[in-house]
């Protein structure tokens, strides 16, 4: 079975507001009509009521969204909203529409309302186009932040040059670095409902106002986890939280082959920022041997994005030990890499555990939402998390997918 696995953007991380801003406010929502707005996709209800924006859920209606005419890159919006548990809406920014069979169709980054017991509201979905950007997993205060009940809840969001950050009620929930930097409007949704039940539940927005050009006034840098979607590069936020990267994507320095001091001369290679090692028999990493940093690291936070090609074997390992005569391969603990349907490896071991992110032929990770798992050739995000108490986390699209303590007694037998 040939194998190639290409891979980018390594870093590690060694370490472990009111609402009233300064600056010029601009009102969006005049508290008495819908002036300056209008609906496109489905045929939700809006209308004002008292000095509110209300939408109202109907059946057999695609989502609907109240686009500002007016067109945004740069801002610092705030808004109020309250909505009825267990339905779903968005604030759409930067947005646009196309057509498609026939069909005006909004697209572009949301952040998200979610009431639900999985606790996204803050996250970034990029609607009809790449979907999850942020998910606040990796946030377990953030996700604290949304007020349920009914609750009016506090949105404060941030979209400044390739910047997109959120909080809810004060609290940071998601920062992004993205890599398409649009312009476009900014929306209330009301989310299309499959169960009668949620027929004629309401969405409540207020307050909305928004900062543009010299007004803005960002807040400070805090201690919300980054994630950043450009190539090989680190923000000044990453930098403040004890990232770096391991791959600067031009060559390899930094990196050795395994039992030899010098870098890889044949195999590994470099080519459009992305680390990629060459096709093989078949023989594991016998035809070019495992790549290592030449740093060593304790307690880590590591990410990396991989992309498979079909029918590839790979795998990441940390706490790598060369003093093993391997033949070639080095021993470590691996997070492993895989295609699970082509790739025959995947069906041997115990329970799973050779399969994609799994502690390999140890431990099987856990894949609970399959519908957020990326196809064969699209790049993924992976993280390991070695905290100083010897848990050990593995993550995949967002999601904490294996969680084991190294060096004890389970793990030892």
């Amino acid at each position: 079975m040939k194998k190639s696995l290409i891979f980018f953007s390594l870093l590690v991380m060694t370490t472990g507001s009111t609402f009233a801003q300064k600056g010029n406010w601009t009102a969006l929502f005049d508290g008495k009509t819908l002036q300056g707005w209008e609906q496109k996709g489905g045929k939700a209800l809006y209308a004002v009521v008292g000095n509110e924006i209300v939408g109202t859920c109907l059946g057999d209606t695609p989502n609907s969204f109240l686009c500002s005419k007016q067109q945004y890159g740069d801002f610092v919006l705030e808004l109020e909203l309250a909505l009825e548990d267990n339905i779903n809406s968005g604030i759409q920014i930067r947005s646009n529409t196309r057509n498609t069979d026939g069909k005006e169709v909004v697209f572009g980054p949301q952040i998200e309302v979610d009431p639900s017991a999985r606790a996204w509201s803050g996250g970034i979905y990029d609607e009809q186009r790449r979907q999850w950007l942020y998910i606040p997993n990796i946030n377990p205060e953030g996700k604290k932040a949304f007020h349920l009940g009914g609750k009016w809840n506090k949105y404060h969001i941030e979209a400044i040059g390739n910047t997109i950050r959120t909080w809810i009620n004060d609290v940071p929930v998601a920062y992004l670095i993205d890599t398409l930097v649009d312009k476009g409007f900014i929306a209330l949704q009301v989310h299309a409902v499959g169960a009668k039940a949620d027929v004629g539940k309401k969405i409540r927005w207020r307050n909305i106002r928004i900062q543009t050009g010299s007004q803005m006034v960002k807040k400070p840098l805090d201690n919300c986890p980054v994630i950043n979607l450009t190539l090989n590069d680190l923000s000044e936020a990453e930098t403040k939280l004890g990232w770096k990267l391991l791959f600067n994507g031009k060559n390899l320095d930094g990196w050795r082959s395994a039992f030899k001091t010098t870098t890889p001369e044949v195999g590994w290679g470099v080519k459009n920022g992305a680390i990629f090692i060459q096709g093989s028999d078949g023989s594991e990493a016998r035809s070019f041997g495992d790549m290592v940093t030449r740093e060593a690291f304790k307690a880590f936070e590591l990410t990396f994005e991989f992309k498979l090609t079909p029918g590839a074997n790979s795998g990441v390992k940390y706490f790598v030990s060369e003093k093993y005569d391997s033949k070639g391969s080095a021993i470590g603990l691996e997070y492993q890499v895989l295609d699970d349907e082509l790739h025959p490896d995947a069906k041997l071991g115990a329970a799973g555990n050779r399969t994609l992110a799994s502690l390999y032929d140890l431990i099987p990770s856990y894949k609970l939402e399959p519908r957020f798992q990326r196809k064969i050739g699209e790049w993924c995000q992976a993280r390991i998390v070695a905290l100083p108490n010897n848990i050990i986390q593995h993550w995949l699209n967002g999601f904490k997918v294996l969680e084991y303590e190294r060096k004890s007694n389970i793990f030892a037998a």
